[in-house]
């Protein structure tokens, strides 16, 4: 990285510091945006975002009725993708890139990755699997055991981070919610820009737009990404709300609602 690098709007010196260590242990960056609500119709607009041509995707999370997971920084979700069939994920966050054990890094299903969104950052890492959307669908349904949608590497290191007593088998299902994935490279941008519509059952969304660089790149990419969406008249400073936390909570509340 450049020692010329300055520290992104709303990063302190502090921040700066601490985004470059994590960038440098990271196999890559992923820049992101939510847009408001209020401005996400002009922004499809401004950048011709098609849905006809996005990508279907039912994702589900897994957690206990009170986000034990996620209180212990551990994510676990499965997803069906239209054309693609299913995946996994057990997901860590916010790790440390140098605490991570070399045997994890040194596998091919696991990836380090910084996310960094308008005035703050974290590091996830995340182990991924390959499962039939079939079983996704029943396992979902209560069909199949939930550990049938994780490898042996993934339950394992699942074991490992999760709260003690708490197998994958007693988590529950929260969701789906349903999305729709669109890729794009503007000319003018030069690089792929991805725009994720999340619908949640509420009528509530969120319209994400990212783009991924290199970790040796990442503060040219988001100078250059910032100044195409400000040209196309997209909001930069609404509030940033997180895709996974707004389905957590909502459909940990829906729990709790059906409970009482």
């Amino acid at each position: 990285m450049s020692s010329a690098t300055t520290a992104p709007a709303g990063f302190s010196n502090d921040d700066l510091v601490q985004l470059l260590g994590l960038l440098e242990g990271a196999d890559s960056v992923e820049l992101k945006l939510t847009v408001p609500e209020p401005h996400q119709r002009s922004t499809i607009g401004a950048l011709e975002l098609d849905p006809l041509e996005a990508q279907i995707r039912q994702v589900f999370f897994f957690d206990t009725p009170e986000l034990d997971l996620d209180a212990h920084g551990v994510v676990v979700r499965a997803r069906r993708i239209q054309g693609r069939g299913g995946d996994s994920i057990v997901k860590l966050r916010p790790v440390k890139p140098s605490e991570l054990p070399a045997e994890l890094r040194r596998s091919g299903a696991f990836r380090v990755e910084v996310d960094a969104l308008p005035g703050g950052f974290v590091c996830s890492g995340t182990l991924k699997g390959s499962p039939d959307a079939a079983d996704v669908r029943r396992a979902a349904k209560g069909e199949l055991p939930l550990r049938k949608l994780f490898s042996k590497e993934q339950r394992q290191l699942y074991a490992a981070h999760a709260p003690h007593g708490i197998g994958l088998d007693d988590l529950t299902v929260l969701g789906p919610i349903f999305v729709l994935k669109l890729r794009l490279v503007p000319p003018s941008l030069g690089r792929k820009l991805v725009a994720e519509m999340w619908l949640y059952p509420d009528g509530s969304r969120i319209l994400e737009l990212s783009t991924r660089a290199a970790t040796n790149e990442a503060f040219q990419v988001a100078a250059e990404t910032r100044a195409f969406l400000v040209e196309h008249g997209v909001d930069l400073s609404g509030e940033q709300e997180t895709k996974t936390r707004k389905a957590l909570e909502y459909f940990a509340r829906e729990q709790a609602e059906e409970k009482s």
